[in-house]
């Protein structure tokens, strides 16, 4: 719990990635909330998106879960529940203490602009990328700009 209650003191919101990040409530340090921007450049820009964050008891020795819960339209990301397939959420051996839930967002942040095409959980987008780039991109572009979190800042 130190380890987190440290982390939630720090400034979190200093990058170009996250909007606001935090506990969902003080009194529950394990459960947090950010909100995600797109990087510019990419089908992702001008979007924002809810994130969940659940940290087990043995954090940081094992990485929190992190979720979408706004949906969004991603080759890597479960459209219908927001799973995310990164290998430091989803292999312990790839995850070190070392990475704090922000660093972890970051690489989430990251995947957005690389998308692995390799491993996809949204197949659908996977095969229209794989046969039409630009179809795919607008795909994105659309669900970026329909779906886009709008609710007030959390912090």
């Amino acid at each position: 719990m130190k380890r987190l209650y440290d982390e939630s003191q720090a400034d979190l919101t200093d990058t170009d990635a996250l909007e606001c990040l935090g506990p969902l409530d003080d009194s529950d340090l394990t459960h947090w909330r950010a909100v995600m921007k797109g990087s510019p450049g990419t089908p992702y820009e001008n979007g924002r998106w809810l994130l969940d964050i659940h940290a087990s008891s043995d954090y940081p020795f094992s990485p929190p879960q992190v979720t979408f819960k706004t949906r969004i339209c991603h080759p890597n990301v479960k459209y219908e529940t927001g799973k995310i397939c990164l290998d430091i959420l989803d292999r312990n051996d790839a995850w070190s203490p070392a990475f704090t839930i922000a660093t972890t967002l970051t690489c989430v942040h990251q995947l957005l602009s690389n998308p692995v095409w390799d491993s996809p959980l949204n197949m659908d987008l996977a095969v229209l990328h794989k046969n039409d780039v630009l179809g795919a991109e607008s795909v994105v572009r659309y669900y970026t700009d329909t779906e886009r979190w709008e609710g007030e800042g959390l912090r």
